[in-house]
């Protein structure tokens, strides 16, 4: 074949290259709206995926606020019972208290009380309650009721003096404050 003939085959079209060329339509692009899409489309799967992250988040929260509630209310739980015991702790302590160790015939039953408070304050122990008593040591009123201001010039103002009733608390938490007496500093007498 010399150069004429292949120049005529090249502009010659195939009969598959004809039917190819008939079977895809002309179709005008339109490359500014198809940015556009395409702009909308990524902004619109970009929101998507904002909104999955933040989902994931919240639930993860949800999650984490839930296990902390399970936590307290293990921790907690025992309040109301612990409210209920203390006054018959308290009453065995006034029950010491009050009665006579020398007297031979009492002797026994000062001990069975004795018994009975360690074994209650023992138990109420295991399940995290302790008892505040803050004779000698600042005022705290996260932990302390102050019943009374008394002038004392022996001890730095506000420390406790007295302690009027003892306080608990379970697992950190204050279930009674301790009642107590606040030293103050003396008034400073100007009529000399």
């Amino acid at each position: 074949m010399n150069n004429q003939e292949q120049a005529m085959d090249q502009q010659q079209p195939q009969p598959e290259q004809e039917q190819a060329a008939q079977a895809v339509p002309e179709v005008e692009f339109d490359m500014q709206a198809l940015l556009e899409k395409l702009e909308s489309a990524e902004a619109a799967a970009a929101e998507e995926r904002d909104r999955a992250v933040r989902a994931v988040a919240e639930m993860e929260n949800i999650r984490r606020r839930a296990a902390q509630d399970v936590e307290k209310a293990h921790k907690f739980a025992l309040e109301k019972f612990v409210g209920e015991l203390l006054p018959v702790i308290d009453n065995l302590e006034r029950a010491l208290e009050a009665g006579d160790q020398a007297n031979e015939v009492l002797k026994p039953l000062l001990e069975g009380v004795e018994l009975t408070l360690q074994a209650m304050q023992n138990s109420v122990a295991k399940f995290g309650v302790q008892a505040i008593d803050p004779q000698g040591k600042p005022f705290d009123p996260n932990q302390h009721q102050a019943m009374s201001l008394i002038e004392n010039a022996e001890v730095a103002p506000n420390t406790v003096i007295a302690v009027m009733q003892k306080g608990y608390e379970l697992n950190g938490r204050v279930v009674r404050p301790a009642m107590v007496m606040v030293a103050k500093a003396p008034s400073v007498d100007t009529q000399a």
